[in-house]
């Protein structure tokens, strides 16, 4: 434990630190630098009023606290017990690449069910309805969590370190990777192209559209960087398609009349 206690502060603030340049790098590119430049590109033509931002951020905060506290707890504490190993040749390099992709389509599965779940109208006031209060998120909303929400996300450390052989550093690119999709998913604007939707691999993968969809309406694209299961339960929203084309076909939008606050 002595590791654990040594280990957690500089965690902590790798992870806070993360959070700060890749949210917050995404917030002050899109949200201030060139928000009039990109202001077509916005999914809700409506910008989120300041206390809103200011609670993602401190409710991030907290998340970040909660993953490192889990992560040591897998990596040191717990690791003994785990499928987690430090040398490549192990399993070699090959393997090594491979894991990286599994981890993101076992992570995919755990969040559809696990988010589907807090769905449930006895679970999502407890648990879920801190981060929809963010019905017009920005990137800063990417880890803003109630507590037990913030460690429901972070199990997914445990379920890949107890389910597949798994080298460390790989487990941390693919948590590196998770987070900037993750901002991506509550950008607030479309990056992918007009018509990458219904290209044979953009029909299977989750767009900042399909995400921002879920926080606004609270129903439908429960899934996180794929669309498979919410294509193959049913859940996937019916004006998706119609959506996406309305955001990437404007022609011109006048900014100054739509600063309305959600």
């Amino acid at each position: 434990m002595e590791s654990f206690y040594n280990f957690w502060p500089e965690i902590a603030y790798y992870i806070s630190l993360r959070y700060l340049i890749i949210a917050g790098g995404a917030y002050l590119l899109f949200y201030v630098l060139f928000r009039n430049q990109w202001f077509r590109q916005k999914i809700q033509l409506v910008f989120p009023k300041n206390k809103r931002i200011l609670m993602e951020v401190l409710y991030s905060m907290q998340t970040t606290v909660i993953f490192a506290t889990i992560f040591l707890l897998v990596v040191i504490v717990l690791r003994p017990y785990t499928n987690l190993y430090e040398d490549v040749d192990a399993y070699g390099s090959v393997y090594y690449l491979f894991t990286i992709p599994v981890m993101f389509v076992i992570h995919d599965t755990y969040f559809y069910w696990m988010h589907r779940a807090i769905h449930h109208p006895k679970l999502f006031r407890h648990i879920h309805f801190i981060h929809h209060q963010s019905t017009n998120p920005t990137p800063l909303a990417a880890y803003s969590f109630h507590f037990s929400e913030s460690i429901l996300e972070g199990m997914i450390i445990p379920i890949i370190a107890f389910t597949i052989p798994v080298h460390t550093s790989a487990l941390i690119i693919f948590l590196l990777g998770q987070f900037i999709i993750n901002v991506y998913g509550h950008l607030g604007f479309e990056l992918f192209p007009a018509r990458f939707h219904k290209t044979w691999i953009g029909k299977w993968i989750n767009t900042s559209v399909a995400h921002n969809q879920h926080h606004k309406h609270f129903n439908g694209n429960y899934g996180l960087y794929f669309l498979f299961w919410d294509r193959w339960m049913g859940t996937l929203r019916t004006d998706y398609d119609e959506t996406f084309d309305e955001v990437k076909n404007r022609k011109e939008v006048i900014h100054g009349e739509l600063q309305g606050n959600k």
